[in-house]
């Protein structure tokens, strides 16, 4: 069965820094595109940082470039997401995900998801 499970998630001041984790199981998560995301309610989904499945290359979005750095350890079947010089407006609900497409930022190419961790940054 498939699982990803997100961790790390909290409440930072801003400037602060948070790193989340998205743990995989039932599958390799390095034979997919893995990706994070973060939503706001009321606004669509973001793609924050996506890397693809065959050259390893990993591609963030610009509200995050610079500050925000996914890597990956595949031992452990994990992917993370470095948070620095957070703002108030990264928070958001973040979440994890994996497709089994070659590279995507669309959310929509992603068939495996996690149910998401809270960030809340405060002014």
């Amino acid at each position: 069965e498939v699982h990803l499970v997100e961790s790390g998630g909290g409440t930072v001041q801003a400037g602060g820094s948070l790193r989340l984790s998205c743990a995989a199981s039932g599958f390799l998560f390095d034979d997919y595109a893995r990706g994070w995301f973060r939503q706001v309610p009321g606004k669509a989904r973001e793609a924050i940082s996506c890397v693809g499945s065959s050259d390893g290359s990993t591609t963030y979005g610009d509200s995050v470039k610079g500050r925000f750095t996914m890597s990956s350890d595949d031992a452990e079947n994990t992917v993370y997401l470095q948070m620095n010089r957070l703002k108030p407006e990264d928070t958001a609900v973040y979440s994890c995900a994996a497709g089994r497409v070659g590279w995507s930022r669309r959310s929509y190419d992603y068939d495996y998801w996690g149910q998401g961790t809270q960030v809340t940054v405060s002014s």
